[in-house]
């Protein structure tokens, strides 16, 4: 199966008033920004918008407005996982997929399966959704670590799965899956830092929270990369270290909503149980902000 999710994907954050509603005036700059940026494809209800804080009632209307203001110019992929295999193939059937290109679905956290059950879990998913499935590894969240071996035989069984989102941080497991890939099947960073050398051993692109804030510097790099001109996208990759290490030094999405509110794209709000970043990261990240000089 083709697949489109090459490139930069931006996992956009979920804007709120002080009061906790949902900006929708916010949702519109934010991606109009990112959009015009450059980047290739919009994730949306991924852990970056704080999903698991909405009710089915919001996220139904974020996707609606989300899949307004794109409009058809990039595609969408929704974030759609869980713990529960049966619920959420349950929530699969039930889900209106009109103009939604792929979902983001993460392994199954607090539970702690183990590699057959992943398989199966994922099997599941595969069998249950009309378009295309990212697989989200990000132990540091959940616990459960989708194995070389497993992610492999994923993608071998089924050709709707077509990509994984590997934020393991384990460069000897993410070479393997590239070596031992099917055709078709693509490697994306989850970690921002980490994307620039991951894409130098042969991953395709990235699901990006940096470029929220700085999507036509992160997209260009990307592009860079894809392009065989590592030079150029090294000077990029360097230009934004700084601003990476701050933006998760308070955690995510805290650190995103306190760079976007610098930027003036949304307030700098957050439901419980996150909360905004401390003073410090904050005055870090306002700094590189006013300060940044873009290579572009």
């Amino acid at each position: 199966m083709q697949t489109n999710f090459q490139g930069t994907g931006v996992a956009i954050v979920t804007p709120f008033i002080q009061n906790g509603d949902i900006d929708y005036e916010a949702l519109a700059r934010l991606l109009e920004h990112i959009i015009t940026g450059g980047i290739d494809f919009v994730v949306a209800l991924g852990t970056t918008s704080e999903a698991v804080t909405l009710s089915t009632r919001e996220k139904n209307e974020v996707m609606a407005f989300v899949k307004e203001k794109v409009n058809g110019r990039l595609p969408i992929v929704m974030g759609l996982g869980g713990n529960n295999t049966a619920a959420l193939v349950e929530q699969i059937k039930s889900t209106d997929f009109n103009e939604i290109d792929g979902i983001l679905s993460v392994a199954p956290y607090y539970n702690k399966p183990n590699q057959r059950g992943l398989y199966e879990h994922f099997s599941r998913i595969a069998q249950a959704t009309p378009v295309p499935v990212i697989l989200y590894n990000v132990p540091g969240r959940t616990s459960s670590n989708i194995g070389t071996e497993t992610a492999v035989k994923l993608a071998r069984s089924h050709e709707n799965i077509v990509a994984v989102k590997e934020a393991s941080g384990d460069f000897n497991q993410i070479m393997a899956i590239i070596k031992n890939k099917p055709e078709g099947f693509e490697v994306l960073s989850g970690d921002d830092a980490l994307t620039y050398p991951m894409m130098a051993v042969g991953a395709k692109g990235v699901i990006s929270v940096v470029a929220n804030a700085y999507p036509a510097e992160f997209s260009t790099m990307v592009r860079e990369m894809l392009k065989g001109n590592p030079e150029k996208a090294k000077q990029l990759h360097y230009s934004l270290l700084e601003f990476i290490d701050a933006l998760f030094a308070d955690g995510n999405p805290a650190g995103i909503k306190a760079a976007l509110s610098v930027k003036g794209i949304c307030k700098n709000a957050l439901r419980l149980p996150m909360v905004g970043v401390n003073d410090a990261v904050f005055q870090r990240l306002k700094d590189f902000i006013k300060s940044y000089r873009s290579p572009l």
